[in-house]
């Protein structure tokens, strides 16, 4: 029952009202009294939870100007890890699997065996192919010893019609006999010759029933199993497989940034750079640009950068998250860095008509006002005093945060 159905319920009835009069003033008294004292008393205790209650802040950490990165950049943005060299590994004909040899993270070799196809029907194919060849062979070594000896006889009759021996037609006849075994040979040595490319035709098809690795690299992916039919075409409703497996080629791996438009112009070819990435955020890998493709997302209004890392390893692997300093071209003199800290732009809001920032400390935030350089770091402001290295500021500060207020700290 709520506070105002229980004020409803203070009520009192004619007859009450006359036996006040006529008598004692009752207990009523007490009971309003007492239910205003618990009415007071929640509300204190509403307005001092309230009043009191931790704020939920997420905070960032104040860097040195001069150790950080975007200290020195031109401009930062960010991408993901790409790989220039990766293929779908697929059967060249339509097979049953018998054997799949790969699990993902494995290293493989250019040629090496990756997966193994039901390979009964080529072998039949190539034994019989090298049998026709056998067999075509055999009838060119026929006629090749009918054609000599018919060369032999047709030389006899010809001495002979000399000689006055035979008839000058049995020795044309004769060599008539030579000249179409001759082109009888002819016409078996080219059958011979098809039936020795059916048999290399035949151990192709029976090749590829062995799947091997294009190149040198690293399995990322296992897309079939023993028993699945594959094919390099996709039929069968969506049931049939087209890829083994996905192989890419760790040394290719390279940076693919988006560049607002509006910024394109001080990012130039082969210029220095540094790379970070989202899972190792204090491991920094030089780099350079490769190239500015020369096309541009009208969605994003950004253009695409390609950007090298110049330290391989084996943390990076592809689609990983990564942030790009674009540096200058000559690096900064220690003594020209700037003196100061750099925070998140979101982290500097005003109060009291001045820019402040919220230093977290012993569980509250303390208000600061600080004068931040006009000069910027990609989303991160330059701020000369009033906060020191290390210190943990919160970024963007709700309107009821104020100097002294509670707060609890929310993990990103």
């Amino acid at each position: 029952m709520s506070n105002t159905d229980l004020l409803k319920e203070l009520k009192i009835e004619r007859h009450q009202r006359d036996d006040h009069q006529g008598g004692g003033a009752g207990p009523w008294p007490w009971i309003v009294g007492g239910i205003v004292l618990v009415l007071l008393a929640l509300g204190a205790g509403g307005w001092w939870w309230f009043g009191h209650r931790p704020i939920p802040v997420h905070v960032a950490q104040a860097v040195a100007a001069g150790s950080d990165p975007a200290a020195g950049a031109v401009l930062q943005a960010t991408g993901y890890v790409t790989a220039r060299r990766e293929a779908t590994v697929s059967a060249q004909i339509t097979g049953t699997l018998t054997a799949v040899l790969i699990e993902e993270g494995d290293h493989v070799k250019q040629g090496q065996i990756l997966a193994k196809l039901d390979d009964s029907q080529y072998k039949a194919a190539l034994d019989s192919a090298i049998a026709q060849a056998k067999a075509a062979h055999a009838l060119v070594n026929q006629y090749q010893v009918q054609l000599t000896q018919n060369l032999r006889d047709a030389g006899r009759d010809e001495a002979l019609a000399k000689q006055g021996l035979v008839s000058k037609q049995a020795a044309e006849q004769a060599r008539t006999l030579a000249n179409s075994t001759r082109a009888q040979l002819i016409s078996q040595e080219k059958n011979a010759a098809a039936a020795d490319a059916q048999v290399v035709e035949a151990q192709v098809n029976y090749g590829y029933c062995l799947i091997r690795a294009p190149f040198d690299g690293v399995i990322t992916t296992k897309d079939a199993q023993v028993g699945e039919v594959v094919s390099p075409f996709s039929a069968g409703g969506g049931f049939t497989r087209t890829g083994i497996g996905t192989i890419v080629d760790m040394d290719s791996l390279e940076v693919d940034v988006d560049v607002n438009e509006a910024y394109i112009g001080r990012v130039t070819p082969n210029m220095p750079a540094e790379a970070v990435l989202d899972a190792y955020p204090d491991w920094r890998i030089p780099a350079h640009v490769i190239a500015i493709v020369p096309a541009a997302d009208r969605g994003k209004a950004t253009v695409k950068v390609r950007v090298a890392m110049e330290k391989k390893d084996a943390r990076i692997v592809p689609d990983m998250g990564v942030r790009v300093s674009f540096l200058e071209a000559k690096p900064v003199a220690a003594a020209q860095a700037p003196k100061g800290v750099l925070v998140p732009a979101k982290a500097i809001v005003q109060r009291d008509g001045s820019e402040s920032v919220f230093v977290v400390s012993d569980g509250k935030a303390h208000r600061r006002a600080v004068q931040p350089a006009a000069q910027t770091f990609g989303d991160m402001r330059l701020i000369p005093a009033s906060v020191n290295a290390g210190d943990s500021v919160v970024i963007a500060p709700p309107d009821d945060l104020h100097d002294g207020s509670d707060i609890s700290v929310q993990t990103q």
